[in-house]
């Protein structure tokens, strides 16, 4: 039996929760409009109808898509940063180059700038994948290739090496 503070526990989490769950395929309109998955909205809950920040991925030609709360917290970090720091500067101003605040209309599309659209190479079949700090949006064609990279032994050996030691309370 579970214990009621583990319960709150999972359920102030839930309540908490940023990010869906998930990897999500979808179309790209013609005119750069995402129409996000109804699972995929109904798990953001009310935090579908705050705006959302959109900037060209870290490591690859994607797009990292955060909610307005989860960027404001990296913005607080962020903010700590110094900035009489030329190399910290310039290094900031890459990273937000690109940077840009969409929401969903009223038909649960997020209308990506061409910008990045051109920046991140979409073009009609889309993966949306959830991770654990954001979601990222690829095309499907190099989605699919970036995650082929990794071989399933590979994979075994890398959740192996990045969980090693830690204690899940199992």
């Amino acid at each position: 039996m579970v214990g009621k503070n583990a319960l709150s526990l999972l359920e102030n989490s839930e309540k908490d929760m940023s990010n869906p769950t998930g990897t999500f395929t979808c179309k790209l309109d013609s005119k750069g409009r995402l129409m996000l998955p109804a699972d995929f909205r109904e798990q953001l809950g009310s935090q579908a109808e705050e705006d959302f920040i959109l900037r060209p991925g870290l490591h690859g030609t994607y797009l990292e898509l955060y909610t307005v709360s989860d960027w404001n917290r990296r913005r607080d970090i962020l903010m700590q940063v110094n900035t009489f720091d030329r190399r910290k500067l310039d290094i900031m101003r890459k990273y937000l180059d690109g940077v840009k605040r969409v929401k969903l209309d009223a038909s649960g599309r997020i209308q990506i700038p061409k910008e990045l659209l051109d920046r991140s190479g979409l073009v009609k079949d889309i993966v949306i994948d959830s991770m654990f700090t954001n979601m990222e949006i690829w095309d499907k064609t190099k989605y699919d290739e970036r995650v082929n990279e990794i071989s399933t032994e590979d994979l075994a050996k890398g959740v192996e090496d990045l969980f090693s030691g830690l204690n899940f309370g199992l």
